[in-house]
């Protein structure tokens, strides 16, 4: 890939309320993953160019661009095959799957992952639909242009089905937890997590929110801006720098000095 390549992707953020309050679900990824490799992220990854071809299986995108369906069916598909959490519906119904459901398509994650079967193909055997409708935008940001890889991603709020077993498909993640958002920053602080810029600028703007609801209440309304970080280089060092309106609570950072 040449540096002005910029790679559409997606990820979500699964939520659920835990005993001490909002809990998110982040995988480890794998050392080998060429991108924040050993890093705590959200599940998520690059949109496949068939992905628009599960159009015709989703709920939820009668005012959406091709651009939009193809990154939330990448969302939703990434998901169910990075941890294993499937957000769709029966055809007919208006409840998300069951997880005794869920147990009998893990095996489909592999075949899709690998280009075994599309997605769509998936989706038109089990008779299923993606609920594109439980998808909540929640940030835009694109990998500066001084990065070897870049990619356009859209991050998703969604809150986990209660009975779908979340797990790291130990391929491109390694671990996984479902970790309160403060914790995570307090484990990045402490060198416990390695988290980088855009994950944790996301995770705290999470921590911001005590609830599931809470968290899709103020992520509605929330105008989202595209987040293009660049660098500004001064006399103290240079500084990773984002624009102030995008709603985070910092919008630049000094770099660690290299040598």
């Amino acid at each position: 890939m040449t540096n002005d390549s910029i790679v559409p992707a997606a990820t979500i953020l699964m939520l659920r309320d835990g005993g001490s309050g909002l809990e998110v679900f982040m995988v480890v990824r794998h050392h080998q993953i060429d991108f924040a490799s050993g890093a705590l992220v959200f599940p998520g990854g690059k949109i496949d160019a068939a992905d628009i071809d599960a159009a015709p299986y989703c709920d939820g995108i009668e005012s959406a661009s091709t651009y939009d369906i193809a990154m939330q069916v990448g969302a939703i598909r990434e998901a169910f095959e990075e941890c294993g959490v499937l957000l769709a519906r029966a055809e007919g119904q208006e409840a998300l799957i069951s997880g005794d459901r869920l147990k009998t398509l893990v095996d489909y994650r592999e075949s899709i992952h690998s280009g075994e079967i599309s997605f769509a193909d998936f989706l038109e055997q089990e008779k299923l639909r993606l609920a594109c409708d439980c998808l909540i935008p929640f940030a835009h940001w694109v990998t500066p242009d001084m990065m070897p890889k870049r990619f356009d991603t859209w991050f998703y709020l969604a809150k986990a089905p209660d009975d779908h077993l979340a797990i790291h498909d130990g391929t491109e993640s390694v671990d996984s937890i479902w970790i309160d958002p403060k914790a995570a920053l307090e484990g990045a602080k402490a060198g416990t997590y390695t988290i980088i810029f855009p994950t944790r600028l996301n995770v705290e703007m999470l921590a911001e929110s005590s609830s599931v609801d809470g968290a899709i209440e103020a992520s509605q309304k929330r105008v989202i801006k595209e987040v293009l970080p660049w660098t500004e280089t001064r006399e103290d060092g240079t500084y990773l720098c984002i624009p102030a309106d995008a709603g985070y609570a910092i919008s630049e950072e000094k770099m660690p000095s290299r040598g």
